[in-house]
Parts: structure tokens; C-alpha cells; sequence
């Protein structure tokens, strides 16, 4: 038996000071709390002690023999009585919440449950057989890492570009990785990985999670698994699945080698729910620890409130569980350098006595928080709860995932009529949605796929979703995906429904990397990749979730080089990503606006355009001077003039060029009704003349007219360079 010290009540989980482990748990309603230490197989229970010190509902101990790897797990007594929220049962072996890394998976069994399963009201009978050998292990670890001269990239909001990828996914069949690394954090820190990443532009990876957590028993059953891991059991822990070698160091040397090609990452966070499920789940770590406090809880507080579709919610209410999210995420944002969060299910985090309000503590901490101060904070604006959507309604410095930019762009490229006016408000910037508070542009994520949801490819080539595979006789996964096949379900050889799919691809890919806001994509949709019409792939850790980068045929190869190009495009083009909503107005000394919005005639589209019902086509014109607004560098914020025609009819469309206050010289640069998705004609088109835009197709043009003069409303020579910049706020485009 080791010697037992009293120790210290902070801070919270097992910390390693160079001379012993001191070790603290919160629960406000235990009697007693009893620390298991294991071997190093985690199969032999060593010692079991006491926690001999309770101070502020803390319970904790120091061990001066202990050391880094040793493994351990927590014993909690107390009431075994649901019907008063208790759930309390020494039997069952708990992670700590504060764990850093976890040794072994859940093994499933019926002792993992707390109570007798069987019969009505089954969880009311306790279950007195002991789960150590179905769980997982604590592990005490050792923090020190060589950071050397690591530094976050903090690239400015406007100028993010966001691949949202898998870790396991993205890399478990690359060809160029040793095979013992692929699919982990070790893979993504790899020269191919990372090179890979630099040459297509983006800023950064947005990971799917990478918290520890437990498939479901019935996926296990099904021979499935929790694959995209939204079910955590450890805010702490990294996922031993992407550790093969279980040394949290390289999941720091990801990020290091990250921030070297200036590629920030942002992490998908779950604190909204656990994985213990409703009130007939498992009990693993919170439901035994303290059930009461860690859950919100219905009247009758044998069951859970869910406002996550998930059977439980945490209860941010309690400032002890809301002090867990805030610790969890200093953690990840101080010792392990990640650059931002996007909280999954972000309403469910923000409610307060079951409402969801703006002046909640969960965002009252966040802001005052100097750890949060300069990580970019995504939310996912809605939970299954009432008044659960907010999309909009989160405070200044918060980005959100924009649904509404998904549907509209989605809907008017499948063809839909009546969406022009909508369109609008979503390629400008969303500012009917955002522009408030001095909210910016950047407020507004703007994707039409993501891991939730039909892939690139398959938005064009599914009407229906096939999830078959996930055993739930297709009754999982959302039925709304405004999707179209282009004239076949599915797979087919018929070169007219192929080409027809890749300029489609091509349309969705340029109106999200041209919308102002920050453009998110899902990684693989790049490359075409399919999950065969499975649209809630969450339980697939196999080829339908996997990125094959062997079997890439010459048309993705070329979607590639597209979506390289755009993104490119929009890096090297301010105009495409300035900080301010757009105005409708004249902002230059030549008379441009910076947005003017056209119809096919090239007349300035009216409140009757706007009205059309039946309208299908969008042109608009982005002015490259700004007026009165400068970068951070003191400099005119210039740019070139750029036209947008967008057709969603089935016929050819004849564009007229435009007749504008300054004269301008048009040419082609993007035209996805080519194979390339580039036009190759140096042709420069007057004001009068006109396009043939072809039957579902988007164009881009340059302004190549030379320099009005010298005077300050001239184009600047070196208007193409990118660079940071400020400005005002602004309504929304005429709609």
C-alpha cells in the first residue's frame, strides 16, 4: 500500500508535480470516494485507498510513490435512489473527468450497467457486480513537451478557409504513410498529410472529435462503432483510436507541425451530452460520480431532460460542470495549442433553466476568459430542445455553422425557383442573419456539406439516402437534403448525367469559396469521395467514411485542381473576403458600389427581380475599390473588379455585360460548364456585349480595363496582393 498524503482540493483529475500525484475529484453528494490503482495491463486491481480528505466537495489525496503511467479509476459511494437523481454504486469502476488519456476501450457487458437489467422500472434495482475489467483505465501522464518556438498561426477571420476532416478517415488509406501510423495523430503530422494540405490553401483543419469516447452497445452489436466519436466519455483525453502508441506527445506534434505550415486547428468539441446515455445507460464516469449535479434532470429525477436527441444533457447550470467545460477547454487551448473550438449542439450549452439565452454563464465565461480571448469560437447553433434553432442569435465573436447558406445554395442549384433574393443574402455575407452588435461577415460558416449529411458527390447523385448499412432499416439520417441526381439514382455510366454532376460539383464548390464569410468544405469532396449515398455515416469506420486515394479518376483529379484553384483565387483577391457586410452603395470615386447586383439583361436588378418568382439566374458585380476603407497597414483597401453570372436553368442563358459609371474590360477566369471548371480565353468582354452562360453553370470574370488615372480612385498596381484589413458594418443586399 502506497503512502497516502492528504493532498490539495485543486486542481480537479490526477496531477504529476516531479515528486508524487496528487488526485481530486468533485462530488457534492458522495459518502465516500475510494482510488483504484492497476498494473500496467489495467487487468490487476493494486490498491484500493480511501480518500481521507473532503474539502469544498472535493475529495483528493497525494501518493508520493506514484508516477506518471500509472493507471487508476475511482470507486464512489453514496445513495443508490433515481427517484431522487441519486445513482451511486461502488460496484462499478468510473473514469475520471478529468482524466488525460485513457488505457483499454469500454468493453460491453451488462455489469457496466448500475442497476439489475430486466423488467419495468429495471433501473431501479442496483447491480452489485464489480465492472473494473470492462473499463477503461485512467492514466496519470507526464505534460512536458518541446514546444520550442511554436506559435498559433492567428489568421484573421476573413481570411480563414476551413477543411473539416476525420482524423482516422483522412488518413487511414494513404499510400505514402508507414502503415503503423496511418490513422492517427502521428499520420496527420505527417510531410504528406501536411504538404497535402498547404498545396490545396486552407487555413485550417477543423478535426472531427478527438475527446475519448464509447460506441454504443448496439452499434457493437451490429459489428458498427462510433466512428465520427460525438459520444465522449473524457473532455480530457484524447481517443486512444487515433494513439496507437498512447503518448498524447503526438497529438502536440500534429498541431506543432501544423502551425509551421501556418495551418491552424480547430477542434469539434462535444459538451453538450456524455455517453452514458438516458437514465437506462451505463454507468461509466458522471452518472456514478454525481449524477445529481453532472445531469439536468426532469422533475422526476430519474429521468434525464434531452434536449440532445442523445438521451441526456450536462448540466452547465452547476458551476462545478460548467468549471469541467471551461478547464477542458484551457486544457486543449494552453497545453495542447489548438487554435479554436466548434461546439457541437452549441444551444443545448447556452440554456439556463431550460431556456436558451445570450446572457447564460456558459457564454458569460467564455468572454471573460483570457484562454478564449483569441480562438476562434464556432457554434453549431441548434439542439433538438424548444426554441433550439438560433441560428443568428449568438453573441459578437462567435462564428456559426449557417444552415440557412446550406438549404438556399443546395436548393437553388438543384434548380427551385424563388430563391434569387436569398441568394443574395447568403453569397454577401448573410447579413440579415448576422449584421448586428458589429458582428461581421465572418459570423456566417458557409458550407453545403459537412460529416453530417450527404458528401459532394453524393448531393449530386442521390435524391434519397441509402443508409442501409447502418441497420436501422434507413430510418437514421435526415430525408430533407435538397439534393439531385441529375436524372439517375446513384452510380451510372451515361457520360451526359456524369458531366452533368461534375459542373454541379463545380457550381457548389465556386459559389462557396466566392460567398463572403468563411468557407468551410468537407474534406474529400475535393476528390469526389462517395459514402455511397449514406447520408449518416456516423457508425461506418470502414470504405464508406474512409478516403480512398488510390481509385481517384481523372474528372476528381481535375474537381481538385478546381477547388485548388478557387481557393487560391479567393487567398490572392481580397474583394472575396473583405471584414464588412456589403452596402449596396457607392463607395468609390468613380461611382462603383461595392456590390451591384444585376439580371440577365446587365440592368440593376429591382424590387420586382427581387420578387420573381420564378427566377433562376444571379449576376452581381463586386467592386475592387472600397472607398474610404483601409487595412491595418494604412493602405487603400483595393482590389480588382470581379462580375459573377450564376445560371440554375436547365436552357443557355445570353448574360449581358453590364454598363457601369467606370468602364470596365471583362474576362473569363471560371466557367464550370467547362470540364476544367476554367475558362482559357483571354478574350475581354465589353459592356453591352453578351455571354452565353451555359445551362447550369457558374462564370467568373476579371476586370482587366486599365487604371481611370492616378487619383485616389485608381486601381493600385499591387491590388492582387492579399492583405489583412477593417471596416464598418452594413445592411443586408437589396432582397
Amino acid at each position: 500500500m502506497p503512502r497516502v498524503w492528504p493532498g490539495r482540493p485543486a486542481p480537479l483529475g490526477a496531477s504529476w508535480d516531479g515528486k508524487g500525484v496528487n488526485f481530486a475529484l468533485f462530488s457534492a453528494h458522495a459518502e465516500k470516494v475510494e482510488l483504484c490503482l492497476f498494473d500496467s495491463s489495467g487487468q490487476h486491481e493494486q490498491a484500493r485507498i480511501a480518500l481521507p480528505e473532503y474539502t469544498d466537495e472535493v475529495w483528493h489525496c497525494y501518493l508520493p510513490e506514484v508516477r506518471p503511467g500509472q493507471l487508476y479509476g475511482y470507486r464512489v459511494y453514496g445513495p443508490y435512489d433515481p427517484a431522487a437523481g441519486h445513482r451511486f454504486n461502488p460496484n462499478k469502476l468510473l473514469i475520471d473527468p478529468y482524466a488525460r488519456a485513457l488505457h483499454g476501450p469500454v468493453r460491453w457487458s451488462d455489469v457496466l450497467f448500475g442497476y439489475r437489467i430486466g423488467g419495468p422500472r429495471e433501473d431501479l434495482a442496483i447491480d452489485r457486480r464489480d465492472s473494473a475489467r470492462h473499463m477503461p483505465k485512467c492514466r496519470v501522464v507526464e505534460a512536458a513537451f518541446t514546444w520550442g518556438q511554436d506559435r498559433k498561426p492567428q489568421v484573421p477571420w476573413e481570411e480563414t478557409i476551413i477543411l473539416e476532416m476525420h482524423v482516422r478517415g483522412f488518413t487511414v488509406r494513404h499510400p505514402a504513410l508507414d502503415p503503423g501510423q496511418r490513422g492517427s495523430f502521428a499520420a496527420l503530422a505527417s510531410p504528406a498529410v501536411i504538404d497535402y494540405l498547404v498545396d490545396l490553401g486552407v487555413t485550417a483543419v477543423e478535426l472531427m472529435p478527438v475527446h475519448a469516447a464509447a460506441a454504443e452497445r448496439h452499434l457493437v452489436q451490429n459489428g458498427l462503432s462510433n466512428y465520427w466519436g460525438y459520444n465522449t466519455v473524457a473532455f480530457f483525453a484524447p481517443d486512444p483510436r487515433f494513439l496507437p502508441d498512447g503518448a498524447i506527445a503526438e497529438f502536440k506534434t500534429a498541431v506543432k507541425r501544423l502551425h509551421e505550415a501556418g495551418i491552424e486547428v480547430i477542434l469539434d468539441v462535444v459538451y453538450n451530452h456524455t455517453g452514458e446515455g438516458n437514465h437506462l445507460g451505463p454507468t461509466l464516469s458522471f452518472r456514478g460520480i454525481d449524477n445529481r449535479s453532472y445531469y439536468r434532470l426532469q422533475d422526476d429525477r430519474r429521468i434525464y431532460r434531452d434536449v440532445t436527441g442523445t438521451g441526456n444533457t450536462l448540466n452547465l447550470d452547476h458551476p462545478r460542470v460548467l468549471q469541467m467545460v471551461m478547464d477542458s477547454l484551457r486544457y486543449w487551448a494552453l497545453d495542447m495549442h489548438v487554435d479554436g473550438f466548434r461546439f457541437d449542439l452549441c444551444t443545448a450549452l447556452a440554456r439556463e433553466n431550460g431556456e436558451y439565452t445570450q446572457s447564460s454563464a456558459f457564454f458569460d465565461a467564455i468572454r471573460q476568459d483570457p484562454a478564449m480571448a483569441e480562438l476562434k469560437l464556432i457554434a453549431e447553433p441548434w439542439d433538438v430542445g424548444p426554441n433550439g434553432y438560433q441560428l443568428g442569435n449568438f453573441p459578437p465573436g462567435w462564428a456559426e455553422w449557417n444552415g440557412q447558406y446550406r438549404d438556399t445554395v443546395r436548393r437553388f442549384w438543384k434548380g427551385d425557383k424563388g430563391l434569387v433574393a436569398g441568394l443574395a443574402s447568403r453569397v454577401a455575407g448573410s447579413s440579415d442573419i448576422f449584421g448586428y452588435r458589429g458582428r461581421r461577415p465572418w459570423a456566417s460558416i458557409n458550407f453545403v456539406t459537412a460529416h453530417d449529411g450527404f458528401t459532394l458527390q453524393d448531393l449530386v447523385s442521390y435524391n434519397e439516402k441509402h443508409n442501409d448499412d447502418n441497420k436501422e432499416s434507413n430510418r437514421d439520417g435526415d430525408g430533407s437534403n435538397f439534393s439531385w441526381n441529375c436524372g439517375v439514382e446513384g452510380t451510372t455510366d451515361d457520360p451526359a448525367v456524369i458531366a452533368l454532376r461534375d459542373q454541379q460539383k463545380r457550381n457548389l464548390l465556386a459559389t462557396v469559396l466566392l460567398s463572403l464569410g468563411v468557407p468551410m468544405l468537407l474534406a474529400g469532396d475535393e476528390l469526389g469521395r462517395t459514402q455511397r449515398g449514406n447520408n449518416n455515416a456516423y457508425c461506418q469506420d470502414n470504405e464508406i467514411s474512409w478516403h480512398d486515394w488510390l481509385n481517384i479518376r481523372p474528372q476528381d483529379e481535375a474537381l481538385h485542381r478546381f477547388a485548388r484553384h478557387l481557393i487560391h483565387l479567393r487567398r490572392n483577391h481580397r474583394v472575396f473576403s473583405r471584414p464588412r457586410f456589403f452596402r449596396g452603395e457607392v463607395v468609390s470615386e468613380t461611382g462603383l458600389k461595392d456590390i451591384t447586383w444585376l439580371t440577365p439583361a446587365g440592368e440593376e436588378a429591382t424590387d420586382a427581380d427581387w420578387g420573381n418568382p420564378f427566377a433562376l439566374s444571379l449576376g452581381y458585380v463586386l467592386g475592387g475599390e472600397a472607398g474610404e476603407f483601409f487595412t491595418p497597414g494604412g493602405q487603400r483597401d483595393i482590389d480588382e473588379s470581379f462580375l459573377v453570372m450564376m445560371n440554375a436553368y436547365y436552357g443557355d442563358l445570353d448574360f449581358h455585360f453590364p454598363r457601369l459609371a467606370e468602364p470596365m474590360a471583362w474576362q473569363a477566369l471560371v466557367d464550370t460548364a467547362e470540364p476544367t471548371g476554367l475558362a482559357d480565353d483571354a478574350r475581354l468582354w465589353s459592356p453591352g456585349e453578351t455571354y452565353r452562360l451555359r445551362a447550369h453553370s457558374f462564370a467568373l470574370f476579371i476586370n482587366r480595363a486599365p487604371p481611370s488615372g492616378n487619383g485616389p480612385g485608381a486601381r493600385h498596381p499591387a491590388a492582387t496582393v492579399f492583405c489583412a484589413g477593417r471596416g464598418g458594418g452594413g445592411d443586408a443586399p437589396p432582397a
